[in-house]
């Protein structure tokens, strides 16, 4: 009987070994991009962008995006970047294609144009050659063929064979060019901003079909929306701004030449240079979506260069802008801000003794109101004019110069309307409701409501002109309730009539979505449909407020609000966002919002985005004023008061004099 022989013991695997000599257990890298770790693809964190989005034409986010932390965007951001993947592989198939060799098998040499039947304008500029036997039915005796010059079109030389029988039916190799736009500003011959725009062109279409291929039904191919986009091009490129020639600005047509020389003393040297380099890109940032850098070169430089008003007025804020966002906290600063905000003063009044230069009066006044909303902090205590008594100083200026009646025979497609009267309107329309007043030019707004006519308040501040003009209309009523002349019954028709006519600027569902093309870059028509949108639940809730006896927690009231907090997705936030253009919006929508709406979690998200620049302002002080609006009401409604607290007489309580715009 044999005995079986003892089985050798197994070696015991471990952790320790397995990790040695063997495969490498792999760690996750937490600071890839967003895109990356969404498609769960490793990600070399390259910068400014890693090879895999590089490579795909995917937007490759480091920073963390607002749609990762919702997971409906999530998906939607999903089905975004497939799309793009599938352009990107259908053109390198077709590049691929394109470039087979005539060897190839004729079920495919044919589907698509070759190197071997076509000459690609990039590839072969050979002329014809009579030892070729593609040049038997060329004519050698004939003079070259050239095309005529074209000074808007690229010189590129293309050689002529589509008279030769053998290119005839094929078309042109499709291509892509990416096209850079640079723009470099001087200011005393010194380059100071340098910006840069691409753009691509694409002439990719689907490849058709050939006999030597099967036919395939039309419902098998992909859509042309999921390939295309909603615009049916490869890359939708942005859309296009505005004509340059859009405002009659009150420096002239606009020039050509980028260049300023602007007189300043040595010591104020630094404060110019501030302005331009800080602050200047903080004053306009819708315009400068529009008409990129036509709020420098067509408004700005040229009033700092001839009008030495503007220019005090420009230095003063450069003062308040250094000391509120660098806490710089000295004498000196202090000194300039005054300094320069009296001799800005006195200049204004020696001018209108010599009743001339009124042009140079109303931008110099309008910037003194305007140029604040953009800098200093709440709790700024500087003496100062109020902004409604300067506004005075330019209504008057605006009637003297017919300002009014040149900009109600602005139409639609032939006159352009006055920028310095736009910029009023803006200021009357809004600054109105701060006072409870009627606007200044009310008439005005109902003509050009009326006759459906522009005023370019859209294109310098972001909401349609017909929304403005029924905002102004509001204002009228709440002065005449205020002023109790009109009763209840006849409030509530007016309310009422006053909300069908903001039923007719309702847009079709989904009109508002994601302002940014396939791209990257901002679409400005898009974000004035965002934009105008959130101004016009903002004025309906206004416009309820006017009811008598409604408070902020009727139904009707929450859900205006829980709807204007749904629209936040549609607006980009940060620095670079536009939180900053909606600040009446804001201050309507979070005055009636209650604590558990949804609109004060957003809001609060927002603020953090922005960081810094939610500290001064017109959004700092209208953020300072929700807190002790929503302080006193919400303690109010602890003991039992139901009733609500108006913006406008915490203003009164606490002496602030605010142009929340």
């Amino acid at each position: 009987m044999v005995a079986p022989k003892p089985t050798p013991p197994r070696p015991t695997t471990s952790i320790n070994n397995s990790t040695g000599a063997g495969t490498k257990m792999h760690k996750r890298s937490r600071s890839g991009c967003f895109t990356c770790r969404l498609r769960r693809k490793k990600c070399d964190e390259g910068s400014p962008q890693c090879k895999a989005c590089k490579h795909l034409g995917l937007k490759c986010e480091y920073k963390r995006p607002q749609w990762w932390s919702n997971n409906e965007q999530r998906k939607q951001q999903k089905e975004t970047i497939k799309n793009i993947i599938k352009r990107t592989k259908l053109s390198e198939k077709t590049s691929q294609v394109s470039t087979t060799g005539a060897d190839s098998p004729p079920g495919l040499s044919h589907s698509l144009p070759t190197s071997a039947t076509y000459s690609d304008v990039t590839a072969h500029t050979r002329a014809a050659s009579e030892d070729s036997q593609y040049s038997l039915d060329y004519n050698f005796s004939q003079p070259p063929i050239q095309e005529p010059f074209d000074l808007f079109q690229p010189q590129v030389f293309t050689p002529q064979f589509e008279s030769h029988p053998h290119y005839q039916p094929y078309p042109p190799t499709p291509y892509e060019v990416d096209i850079k736009t640079e723009r470099q500003m001087f200011v005393n011959d010194v380059p100071t901003r340098r910006d840069s725009s691409i753009s691509t062109f694409s002439t990719f279409q689907p490849p058709p079909p050939h006999d030597n291929l099967p036919l395939i039904p039309e419902e098998a191919w992909m859509h042309e929306e999921d390939v295309y986009g909603p615009h049916g091009d490869l890359f939708s490129p942005p859309e296009e701004g505005l004509d340059f020639n859009f405002f009659d600005f009150s420096h002239g047509a606009p020039q050509s030449s980028q260049q300023a020389v602007i007189q300043v003393d040595d010591c104020d040297r630094p404060l110019l240079d501030h302005f331009i380099d800080n602050v200047l890109r903080l004053i306009f940032p819708i315009l400068e979506v529009n008409q990129h850098g036509s709020a420098r070169s067509e408004v700005i430089l040229p009033a700092l260069e001839s009008n030495k008003c503007y220019l005090h007025c420009c230095l003063s804020i450069a003062a308040i802008h250094l000391k509120s966002t660098q806490g710089v906290q000295s004498e000196q600063l202090d000194s300039d801000i005054m300094r320069h905000r009296y001799a800005t003063i006195s200049e204004l009044c020696e001018a209108l003794n010599r009743d001339t230069d009124h042009i140079q009066i109303l931008e110099a006044t309008l910037g003194m109101i305007f140029f604040q909303c953009s800098v200093g902090r709440p709790d700024d205590c500087l003496p100062d004019i109020p902004w409604h008594q300067h506004f005075q100083a330019a209504t008057s200026l605006v009637r003297k110069l017919e300002l009014p009646d040149a900009l109600v025979h602005v139409n639609n497609t032939q006159m352009h309307p006055p920028f310095n009267m736009t910029l009023a309107s803006w200021i009357d329309i809004l600054g109105a409701t701060m006072l409870g007043r009627a606007p200044q030019f009310a008439n005005t707004y109902r003509d050009k409501h009326l006759s459906a006519s522009t005023s370019g308040l859209c294109e310098l501040m972001g909401c349609e002109d017909r929304m403005m003009y029924l905002i102004s209309e509001i204002a009228c009523l709440e002065a005449l309730k205020i002023g109790n002349v009109l009763d209840g019954m006849q409030l509530c028709e007016h309310i009422k009539l006053l909300g069908q006519q903001m039923d007719l600027t309702e847009p079709p569902m989904g009109a508002v979505e994601n302002p940014y093309s396939s791209t990257g870059a901002i679409r400005p028509k898009q974000l004035s449909r965002n934009m105008t949108a959130m101004f016009r639940v903002a004025a309906r809730i206004w416009l309820c407020s006017l009811v008598p006896g409604s408070t902020s927690y009727d139904q009707s009231m929450v859900d205006l609000v829980s709807r204007f907090a749904g629209l936040f997705e549609f607006l980009p936030s940060g620095p670079d966002g536009f939180d900053r253009s909606i600040v009446w919006p804001l201050l309507i929508a979070g005055a009636h919002s209650t604590p558990s709406s949804a609109f004060r979690h957003v809001f609060a998200d927002r603020i953090a985005c922005l960081g810094q620049q939610a500290e001064f302002g017109s959004f700092g002080r209208m953020v300072r004023l929700l807190q002790e609006v929503w302080h006193q009401s919400d303690e109010g409604r602890k003991i039992g008061e139901h009733q609500n607290v108006h913006w406008r007489d915490v203003m009164q309580q606490k002496g602030w004099d605010f142009l929340l715009i």
